[in-house]
């Protein structure tokens, strides 16, 4: 599952770091450079351990970085200034206009955590 994860993860990060640098505000994102560039950072990383990394590499991504992107998301509401001035936007933003970053981020995080601690499928015996 968190092989499969990682491919389905990847190209979500992939086509939302593209989109960014061409449509910084999408469906109400509040797009940076910096969190494009990170996003492809994470699209790559993923699709890697996705297609050629091993298991424990791949489950170890998933809850790695979604326990990252799940806080993120969380102190996105929280705290949005800080989180808004760690992915470079140049004026403080409101948690009501990071709402739409927020969610993206926790169902993110959270898709790659269950991923991360389901239990690898035992081969059948024969």
């Amino acid at each position: 599952m968190a092989r499969t994860a990682c491919r389905v993860m990847g190209v979500t990060f992939l086509v939302a770091g593209l989109v960014g640098f061409v449509q910084p505000h999408f469906l109400g994102f509040h797009v940076t450079t910096v969190r494009n560039v990170i996003y492809l950072a994470t699209a790559a990383v993923a699709l890697y351990l996705g297609f050629a990394g091993t298991l424990t590499a791949a489950r170890t991504f998933c809850l790695v970085f979604g326990a990252t992107y799940l806080l993120l998301g969380i102190f996105g509401f929280v705290a949005p200034n800080l989180v808004a001035g760690l992915l470079g936007h140049p004026e403080p933003l409101t948690s009501g206009e990071l709402t739409p970053d927020n969610l993206f981020h926790i169902v993110a995080g959270g898709a790659f955590l269950v991923a991360g601690m389901k239990a690898p499928a035992v081969a059948a015996r024969l």
